[in-house]
């Protein structure tokens, strides 16, 4: 990697265990790069020695994220690259500290065995959140983990015992909600835009088991139009890209909550889909319902972003121009 020759030290890394050396800098370097893009040095691995070269707080940094990744690594815990953003979004924000208390605990086992973990601070909130309310709104932009950790989590009470059954559902503006013009049964009408929610669910699941459950009814997947008139006991409710409800809708869906139940509504203002002067259900209900106890609402940012970290470098960029 290049780097401008203004103030550059260079700083070793040693990682004495061959093993733990190859979990760190990952296949074919793969987490070298990242952390090169993601904190502007260049790494460069001599034997069990991890030389980075940069600006001399850019260098300490990264040492300091190394750091706390090989400290993982040493208590068995596998590494990926959201495990790198996340420390590196940490780092920039001042809080690398508490980095590792994020996997103190393990939130479920997905369908290879991997535990799942909180990646982010804003991630360990909405956890939380989900957890202590009764309804949880995650807001944020993609790639914040929303849809996944609240399929997580409703898995996961449904493993525990809590509830029931579960519940998913989204506005299908796309299709003009009402659906009736599109050929095709339900699924097959319902089923592209609920991708990522059927990803989650075969994540944590795979296929096999999210379709035994989905013909049970253990697993209910819907568009938002197939709410009405229901009320929804002993169940964990998930309401996908809310911003593209309108009032109404979101109203109606609120109250569809029962006894024993939790929801959680995810979305993204600035990703808005609905007609021109038609007001977003999801903004409304911010404003509506701050004041309700039983009620939490979590606010994602760019720092929260676990994809590629020029994903993140992007977001913010629109957000800073005011799109």
């Amino acid at each position: 990697m290049y780097l401008a020759d203004t103030e550059q030290i260079t700083k070793e890394f040693i990682v004495s265990d061959p093993n733990e050396l190859l979990q760190i800098v990952g296949t074919q370097d793969e987490f070298v790069t990242i952390l090169e893009e993601g904190m502007s040095v260049s790494i460069n691995v001599f034997g069990n020695s991890m030389r980075i070269t940069g600006q001399e707080d850019t260098v300490k940094t990264t040492t300091h994220i190394l750091e706390n990744i090989l400290s993982l690594i040493q208590k068995g815990i596998n590494i990926n690259s959201s495990d790198f953003i996340s420390a590196m979004n940490m780092a920039k924000n001042g809080t690398l500290e508490y980095f590792q208390d994020l996997y103190n605990q393990v939130l479920i086992k997905d369908a290879k065995g991997k535990a799942v973990r909180v990646k982010t601070f804003g991630q360990r909130q909405y956890v939380q959140a989900i957890r202590h309310h009764d309804v949880a709104f995650g807001i944020g932009p993609a790639g914040t983990g929303k849809t996944y950790l609240a399929v997580v989590m409703a898995l996961a009470a449904l493993k525990q015992g809590t509830v029931d059954k579960i519940v998913l559902t989204r506005p299908a503006v796309e299709a003009g909600e009402s659906l009736g013009f599109l050929p095709g049964d339900l699924k097959e009408k319902v089923d592209p835009y609920l991708r990522p929610i059927y990803d989650a669910l075969h994540s944590i699941l795979g296929a096999e088991h999210t379709e035994r459950l989905m013909d049970r009814g253990v697993i209910e997947i819907a568009p938002l139009a197939y709410m009405r008139g229901r009320t929804l006991d002993n169940a964990f409710v998930i309401l996908d890209e809310a911003q593209n409800t309108t009032n109404m809708q979101m109203k109606m869906f609120l109250t569809r909550l029962g006894f024993g139940s939790k929801m959680i509504v995810n979305g993204d203002i600035s990703q808005i889909d609905l007609p021109k002067r038609t007001a977003s259900g999801l903004v409304a209900a911010q404003k509506i319902l701050k004041n309700i106890d039983q009620i939490e609402f979590v606010t994602f940012t760019a720092e929260d972003v676990v994809r590629h970290p020029v994903v993140a470098k992007i977001i913010t960029a629109y957000e800073d121009s005011g799109h």
